[in-house]
């Protein structure tokens, strides 16, 4: 991936907006499934994993499907919709199996303290979350995000 100029750091609302799209698609995959299997002893129980297909509806699809995404489309449904990518911080490639595994991972650090992680995005220069500092990589965008410049007439 050239860079050139090209491309931006991606920021944290936009990220957040990727995220929520993403979880949205992802309730509406699994939610279905979920009660299906389970009915509503599903929604009611204070379990942390009900069964087997809890755990891999949760837990191992999510993991599967998102590695798969950031090595074979360089994001995520979200990040696509919002023309954003994940690409390693030193070469502007997308992830590497390994890398992508180790990213997934680290959200869970991200997440442990309070989600303190993700919020790390909004300060850090890069736009990085600690997941992204461990895997070392960036989310980017185009610097043109598609929306036409404003110009006024002068009134002279």
């Amino acid at each position: 991936m050239e860079f050139n100029n090209q491309y931006e750091y991606a920021g944290f609302w936009v990220r957040f907006g990727a995220t929520i799209i993403d979880s949205i698609l992802f309730l509406m995959l699994t939610m279905p499934l979920l009660y299906w299997v389970y009915g509503s002893y599903y929604f009611e129980s204070d379990g942390f994993i009900i069964g087997g297909w809890d755990l891999l509806l949760n837990w191992v699809f999510p993991f599967i499907a998102t590695v798969l995404f950031w090595i074979y489309r360089s994001a995520t449904p979200g990040k696509m919709a919002l023309k954003l990518r994940v690409v390693d911080a030193k070469t502007g490639e997308p992830l590497s199996t390994s890398k992508s595994v180790v990213r997934y991972l680290a959200y869970y650090i991200s997440t442990i303290p309070l989600c303190l992680g993700f919020i790390w995005i909004a300060f850090s220069g890069k736009k990085q979350g600690w997941h992204d500092m461990i895997a070392n990589t960036v989310v980017v965008r185009p610097k043109d995000h598609g929306v036409e410049a404003v110009t006024f007439e002068s009134r002279t």
